[in-house]
């Protein structure tokens, strides 16, 4: 096989890898200081805040069954990741526009840039998933070390962002976390777009 050495893994993992790795990164930076923005940017109450907050987390999920079904359906796997990379991205960027922003139109972009992300992570997650599971064939015994390579990039981003988009969030501004938000989705997408032909 030309993606992959023998007894190794397909290259395609690693692609795989380094686009959730990406992902996770913007994801989970937003999340941490998504509460913090409401309630010092947008004023709004502890209350309002974390009810807004578990709306979202909990949408988040729930687009997944949605966006696994169009991929099987119509779309296919490689373009829901790009639909929904490209929707994230944007989500993020909208985002940076509300925190750039006061008064009604910063809440109103607040409101745009969360249904991005919530229908965009709605293509994404389910189907990169999927992809890591269809690089082996049936009954391959690698499958279940690939999902633990696959899984260390979801905390390796996981583990960083926090503490970069935090760090901008609270000694800079919070546009500047959203940004770094945005910037780290568009590297995951575009490191999917220029490998995904050569190793999926």
């Amino acid at each position: 096989m030309d993606t992959a050495v023998q007894n190794g893994h397909p290259k395609g993992l690693y692609l795989l890898f380094m686009t959730e790795m990406w992902e996770r990164f913007s994801y989970y930076g937003m999340r941490a200081i998504f509460v913090l923005y409401m309630t010092k940017m947008l004023l709004m109450g502890d209350a309002e805040a974390s009810e807004i907050y578990g709306s979202y987390t909990g949408l988040v999920y729930l687009t997944q069954l949605l966006g696994g079904y169009l991929a099987d359906r119509f779309l296919g796997n490689r373009r829901s990741i790009e639909i929904g990379g490209i929707l994230m991205a944007l989500g993020q960027f909208v985002l940076f526009f509300s925190a750039s922003t006061t008064g009604a139109s910063a809440i109103t972009l607040m409101w745009i840039g969360l249904t991005m992300l919530i229908i965009g992570n709605g293509f994404f997650k389910p189907n990169i998933a999927t992809m890591v599971g269809q690089l082996y064939p049936k009954g391959d015994r690698r499958v279940d070390a690939a999902f633990t390579i696959f899984y260390m990039g979801i905390n390796l981003g996981a583990f960083f962002s926090p503490l970069i988009y935090g760090t901008l969030a609270e000694k800079v501004d919070f546009k500047w976390g959203f940004l770094a938000a945005g910037i780290g989705m568009i590297i995951g997408l575009i490191t999917f777009f220029l490998q995904k032909n050569k190793l999926l």
